[in-house]
């Protein structure tokens, strides 16, 4: 079930992977994606006032990936992390799962 976010949970999870090697899968509004990078985060970051927010991963010390409009999220135990941005009409427009091990295809 997806809970909005709270700045200082989800920066805490996100900050469980720094040091760790992670699968990233991103999405914005179904016209692009990635689906199982593979990285080594380096640091993990959450930064807005709320309802919406941004979250930036730094991997393999040389590399960014950031996502706006975040707004919700799910952990599944400590080894996946959902964060998703809906817009007013409930849609999902980004979405930027991480995990220790590949998504299925």
């Amino acid at each position: 079930m997806m809970n909005p976010i709270d700045k200082p949970v989800v920066e805490s999870m996100l900050r469980s992977y720094v040091g760790a090697d992670v699968y990233l899968h991103s999405e914005a509004t179904s016209f692009m994606f990635v689906r199982n990078f593979k990285v080594n985060v380096t640091h993990a970051f959450v930064a807005g006032e709320g309802p919406v927010y941004r979250a930036a991963l730094r991997f393999d010390g040389h590399g960014w990936l950031r996502m706006e409009a975040l707004t919700h999220y799910e952990a599944e135990g400590d080894s996946r992390l959902l964060l998703a941005g809906y817009d007013d009409r409930g849609r999902m427009n980004v979405a930027l799962h991480i995990g220790k091990e590949p998504f299925s295809e």
